[in-house]
């Protein structure tokens, strides 16, 4: 894949490295030419000076043809501007855009745009490694408000039904792991003690979901 950074924080050099470490041709766009210090010698891509949501920068780094752009610099009003112009103006097919201001994130959903929001994000991953006790994190969706978690079943739940631990638009039981061989449950699938349950789950649902496992 052809990819565009805009902005080589460390985030943006970081996520240069990866990138350019998996294969694909990564172009790296910032404004000053000592950010591009932070690649490192394993960085195979090339890095171009000049404004993020500057028109002819962003033909040079070859935008009418490059597959994703992320636009990860510091300021939300030029990852916003170089988004749409990803998106509106040249039609890129993934385009991502950190927001630090979580109502811009929400809106700019609204329009379209993939965006990630480190404050919401940090916030709600913090929440989770400090009060998930028995839950076990696997994966943080979107800005942090669906997370993916796993829980051993609880002896009192031996015999009831995955119905028992779903709740619409709030939790649900995505699949189960019994003996060494995990598959995707019906509401009306049996828990046995022991069985390792995965369930995607609001952020805001914690509680919940301890109170349906019994743990309150």
């Amino acid at each position: 894949m052809k990819i565009i950074i805009i902005g080589c924080g460390r985030v943006g050099a970081g996520l240069a490295e990866t990138l350019s470490h998996h294969g694909h041709g990564v172009t790296v766009v910032d404004q000053a030419p000592a950010a591009f210090e932070r690649l490192g010698p394993s960085f195979r891509g090339e890095t171009i000076t000049g404004g993020g949501f500057d028109r002819d920068i962003l033909l040079t780094a070859g935008i009418e043809w490059c597959d994703g752009l992320a636009a990860v610099t510091t300021s939300d009003e030029v990852n916003l501007v170089a988004a749409r112009a990803a998106r509106q103006m040249f039609h890129v097919p993934r385009v991502v855009a950190s927001l630090y201001d979580p109502r811009k994130a929400e809106v700019s959903r609204r329009l379209g745009l993939l965006t990630i929001s480190p404050v919401t994000w940090g916030i709600n991953r913090i929440v989770e490694l400090l009060c998930y006790s028995r839950l076990e994190p696997v994966k943080s969706l979107g800005s942090g408000e669906v997370d993916v978690v796993e829980a051993e079943v609880p002896h009192l739940l031996a015999g009831r039904t995955v119905n028992e631990l779903t709740v619409a638009g709030e939790i649900l039981v995505v699949a189960i792991t019994r003996q060494g061989k995990t598959f995707i449950p019906t509401l009306g699938t049996e828990l046995r003690e022991g069985d390792l349950v995965h369930l995607a789950l609001l952020a805001t649902s914690a509680e919940r979901l301890k109170i349906l496992m019994g743990w309150h």
